[in-house]
Order: C-alpha cells, then structure tokens, then sequence
C-alpha cells in the first residue's frame, strides 16, 4: 500500500469516526441537521416502525387538557383547575443520534404542555443553585435557607434539599390553597383517614405529589431571589440556543413578595394547570445538553458532577434520581432496554428519554403512556 493510499484511507476513517463521535449543536432557529440512519449504521426499516408505533398509540385522553386533567385527578379532593391550560396537538417526537435528527413527526415547534417533565427542568434550576454555591450541600436543611415558617416544627424542619428533589420529603402543609394530604391520596380509606394520617419521616417513602414539588419551586424562588424560569432562561435556555416561544408558568394566585417585588412562583407539573409549555424541539436540545454530560459546544452549562447526582437512585425508589425517572431493575422498569437510560416523564405521555449507550436522545409527545417501552424497544432494535 502506497503513502497516498494510506493518506486516504485515514482521511475517511477520520470523517466516519467524527461523524460517529462528535457532537451537533443547532444554533436557535436553525432547521436541524438531519443525517441518514445508514451514517449510523442504523436500521432506516426498524426506525420508521417505531416511528410508525408512536403515531398509531396516541394518547387516548381528551386534546383538550382542561377536560383530561379534571378526569385524570378526579379522585383527589378539592382538585380544580389553577393554572393556564392548552388544547394539545397530535403526536410529535425526534429522535438525535449525537445530536443529528435521525427522525421526526408531527409538529416539533408546537408548544404544548408538558406537565411532569416539568420536575426534571426545576431540579436542574436546584442543580445549578448548587454549581454557583447557593446551596452548599443538597443534604442542608432547607429550613436554614428558607426561615419564613415554610419549614417549621418538628416534622418539616428535618426536610432537606435532597428530600425535596427525590420526593421524600413528606412535607406537611398548604401551599396556595393546595393541601399535601389531599394530592393523589392513597386508594384505601376516605378524607379523614388521608387528613389525619401522621407525616412519613423525611427521605423514607416516595410519594409523588405536586404540593411538595411546588414547595420546591417556591424554594427556589426564595433562594435565587428571582423568578425561576428567568434563572432557567440567562443561566441555560438561552446558552442551548432554545427559542424563544417556551413558558413557564404558575398558578393564577402564585405569587410571592421578594425584595419589595411581585414574583410568581412556578408549579412543577400542570396537573391543576400551569407548568412549562415548550416544543419538542426545545425539550430535544434540552435532552443533548444532558446527553452531552452538562456541557453545550465549549461550555459547561450544569456540573457533570450534578448531573452524575441527579441520576443516583435514591432509597427509597430505585427508579427516581433527582426528579428524573431512571430505567433500573424496580416497578418502573423498561425490559428489553439499557438500565442505564434516563427520561423526564410527564401525564399524557411526554417523555425526553436520555441513551448515552447510544449517543441518542429520544423526545416523544401525546404517546399512550403505557406504550412507552415497547416504543423505546423498538428504537433500541433499529440502532442496534
């Protein structure tokens, strides 16, 4: 073989190995660079099966959310709408093998709600709180922070940082006119069996609840002394190039008073309304951004040390890190698919699926929630 030969064969094993390794970062408002499946060695048949799979299992609810989230929460007491709603559109998803489009439908600029996925978003405000040192360790009191009666008495006084963010909290209490007792109660027992049931100690029993995230968001709010999607938006949004259609809201009566200004204090999901309203393609850049280890282009937007964290399991749900739902052998399990993959989840299926076995990040909208690891299955055969 000749020096020139030997030139070339280099050349192009160097452009495959880029191809294969390196990172693509769409600028805002870029259309997205969209390779073929066969530069991955993916298979193009397979992938547009699972493609197909997502749009033949949309979500059965009803398109209008009011409608969906009253019959969704209808066992809880006092349940009632807070917060800004939006009629949701079709199925939508992408799919980024380092960071290229591979594949995608329906409308990815459409901004809908996004419920839960929500949590995963405000856990990364907490992250980057703790990669600036305004929380010193997530196993601090929050109380020592946050003095105005939020964390007081016994109970709540022992509630930490790291309670808040696996939702283990037990946190007891009221917070704009929602009740913790009262948010998806037990199936067993009535009002006054759920009311009067003494508080589980702090950090040993999961329960999702929505009053105790929004505790968080209002934590939050306190100790950034500014609005949290405006800590979201100068600290990470606006370095990923996202666009500038998402929100963030909170509930109608929401709002808290720091340094003599009027803040509104976000919810973490939309399951009395509110939350974040976003496109697929902004949740897909958030998705690389963690992919990527925290780090978009040359810059280190959230510590990989944090995001190492957020994905621990915790005690008490070897399926919840830090407000991100995490693929290990327990009640959540995906069969047939990496246990090291982890996703943000919100109701009516949203889903930012995180495979860094694969380099591939999955976003998927309006998906029969149930349908979820079957239709991650199917990715997983197509790329294998």
């Amino acid at each position: 073989m000749n020096k020139l030969t030997l030139s070339c064969i280099l050349v192009v094993l160097s452009i495959n190995f880029s191809i294969g390794q390196e990172y693509y970062f769409p600028k805002r408002n870029e259309i997205w660079k969209q390779e073929t499946a066969d530069k991955f060695n993916i298979n193009q048949t397979k992938l547009n099966d699972a493609v197909q799979f997502a749009k033949e299992n949309e979500y059965s609810g009803s398109k209008d959310l009011r409608i969906a989230i009253l019959k969704g929460f209808e066992r809880e007491p006092f349940h009632e709408i807070l917060g800004p709603t939006k009629k949701r559109g079709g199925p939508a998803g992408m799919i980024l093998k380092n960071g290229y489009l591979v594949s995608s439908w329906g409308d990815t600029k459409r901004v809908d709600m996004t419920f839960s996925v929500t949590k995963s978003f405000l856990s990364t405000v907490a992250g980057l709180a703790v990669d600036q040192n305004l929380i010193a360790d997530v196993k601090d009191k929050v109380g020592t922070y946050i003095w105005d009666g939020t964390f007081k008495g016994d109970h709540n006084s022992k509630i930490t940082w790291e309670h808040l963010l696996q939702q283990n909290s037990a946190w007891s209490g009221e917070l704009w006119g929602g009740k913790d007792w009262a948010d998806r109660p037990p199936r067993e027992g009535g009002i006054d069996d759920w009311k009067f049931e003494k508080p589980k100690e702090p950090g040993t029993v999961m329960e999702y609840n929505d009053v105790r995230v929004n505790v968080l968001a209002y934590s939050l709010t306190h100790l950034w002394r500014q609005p949290v999607p405006k800590v979201l938006k100068e600290n990470l949004m606006d370095k990923i190039e996202a666009s500038t259609t998402w929100r963030w809201h909170g509930y109608n009566h929401a709002w808290t008073e720091i340094d003599g200004i009027k803040m509104k204090s976000v919810t973490g999901g939309g399951h009395s309304g509110a939350g974040l309203f976003i496109s697929t393609e902004d949740m897909a850049r958030f998705g690389l951004l963690f992919l990527n280890d925290g780090r978009w282009k040359d810059e280190q937007l959230i510590s990989k040390d944090w995001i190492a964290k957020a994905i621990e399991p915790s005690t008490p749900n070897t399926n919840y890190g830090y407000m991100w739902w995490l693929n290990k052998i327990g009640s959540r399990h995906w069969e047939g698919v990496s246990e090291n993959i982890y996703y943000a989840a919100g109701f009516g299926g949203n889903f930012i699926v995180i495979d860094k076995e694969n380099d591939l990040v999955v976003v998927t909208r309006w998906l029969e929630p149930n349908k979820i690891g079957a239709f991650m299955r199917k990715i997983i055969l197509a790329v294998k």
